[in-house]
């Protein structure tokens, strides 16, 4: 996991291959991972939290876009939920889209684009080309959205949780499933 600006390394319980081994397996993507997380860091300082949306209000708006992006896209959900999650802004399995609550912190155009995100996956489960295609349809840039998401993801964190991503109770969570949590990587 890297979510931090620090790598939190965890493997299996019965991992037998030296941590420095992994590290070093992994080089390129951890230096490619800390850069991303630098300029999302750095970009922290430009936005804003829209601290004046209430749930209530969100949930309303969510919901009001989801019908207009199920007629657009010609599917459907099971059910649309809402919950604070650690870890992303939202999912989409088995038919059922998940919203993180936290979202309402965040402009109009990214609440959109991660809602459209995920209904997008109703026709198409993977981030594959069909995919992509079909989400810049009605976004553009998104690479710069998925750099926002990030910054606002951070900023989020330290403004709205006021935690790190991995608290003590997660890593002894982390264990108790089977996973060995090493210490943090800084780079």
């Amino acid at each position: 996991e890297f979510k931090t600006g620090s790598l939190l390394l965890i493997v299996p319980k019965n991992w037998r291959e030296p941590e420095n081994d992994l590290l070093k397996k992994h080089e390129a993507w951890i230096y490619k991972k800390h850069s991303e997380i630098t300029k999302a860091l750095s970009g922290v300082k430009q936005k804003t939290l829209n601290r004046g949306r209430s749930e209530d209000a969100f949930k309303a708006y969510v919901r009001q876009h989801a019908s207009k992006y199920f007629g657009e896209l010609k599917v459907s959900a099971r059910a649309l939920r809402f919950r604070q999650m650690k870890s992303k802004w939202a999912s989409c399995t088995s038919k059922m889209i998940t919203i993180n609550t936290l979202l309402r912190f965040l402009p109009a155009r990214l609440i959109n684009y991660v809602l459209y995100h995920e209904i997008v996956h109703l026709k198409e489960r993977k981030h594959n080309k069909r995919f992509w295609h079909l989400v810049e349809k009605n976004f553009k840039n998104i690479q710069s959205k998925e750099k926002d998401l990030m910054s606002y993801w951070f900023l989020i964190q330290k403004k709205v949780r006021g935690v790190d991503m991995f608290t003590a109770k997660e890593k002894k969570n982390l264990i108790q499933a089977g996973g060995v949590v090493s210490t943090h990587f800084s780079i």
